[in-house]
């Protein structure tokens, strides 16, 4: 299933290709986080001018996925703890809020449509039996379709395009998996009871909950990591 987050770009230039390639490679792991980006090399392989794929580059920046240093030049941002609790900070207010003005603002179509999509989803094989969840685009739609029902055209764009191909890469690239499945789509469904009662603070306190969750559940895999990288070192010496 393609999602929204994947079709939000017109794509009618060059340029525009690039960049949407670019973004969705980097989000998913293919292009590596914290590596140097050859302009040469990207320009050769996208089939594009030098300055075709520097404005590619410059849009990429401004989604926070690309970052250019004095005497580096121009890489692909690194996923460290400390960026993660900052990402997440911003999340957890603008989701919340989104979620408050949801109870407020989502007809009730569109509450009962969100219902359904959690039905379809807590069908799937893959959920049944505890497997990833966050790289699925049931969850990142879920999202979506919270923030849209905000009806708040400025916080819709600080979510869906300045600031949330970020939020994808660690959930794409960091997902979950077993127990914290069952747990998050339990999360999912009291989100949707609160909005469906138009109660705005519940909904708010329970996002920023389920947000919390999973950035613990992200930051867990990060000092798994550390610890075997550390152990290698260790062993290396």
């Amino acid at each position: 299933m393609t999602h929204h987050f994947l079709n939000d770009t017109a794509v009618t230039t060059a340029s525009d290709k690039v960049f949407v390639d670019m973004r969705r490679e980097i989000v998913e792991g293919s292009i590596a986080q914290g590596s140097k980006i050859s302009e040469p090399e990207l320009a050769k392989r996208y089939g594009v001018s030098r300055a075709t794929l520097r404005e590619a580059l410059n849009r990429l920046e401004s989604c926070y996925l690309v970052e250019r240093k004095a005497n580096i030049g121009c890489r692909v941002v690194a996923l460290t703890a400390e960026r993660l609790i900052e990402v997440y900070q911003v999340r957890s207010a603008l989701e919340g809020l989104a979620c408050r003005l949801a109870a407020d603002n989502m007809a009730a179509d569109e509450v009962q449509s969100l219902k359904q999509l959690l039905n379809q989803h807590l069908q799937t094989q893959r959920v049944k039996e505890g497997e990833s969840y966050y790289q699925e685009a049931g969850d990142l739609d879920f999202h979506y379709r919270i923030i849209k029902g905000s009806k708040n055209a400025h916080l819709i764009h600080l979510l869906c395009h300045d600031l949330y191909q970020l939020i994808r890469m660690y959930r794409v690239q960091m997902g979950m998996v077993g127990p914290r499945v069952s747990k998050a789509f339990d999360e999912h469904l009291a989100i949707i009871n609160a909005i469906e009662n138009h109660d705005g603070e519940l909904a708010e306190m329970l996002m920023k909950r389920h947000i919390s969750a999973s950035q613990a559940n992200i930051q867990t895999k990060f000092d798994g990591y550390q610890s075997v990288q550390a152990t290698q070192n260790e062993m290396a010496n």
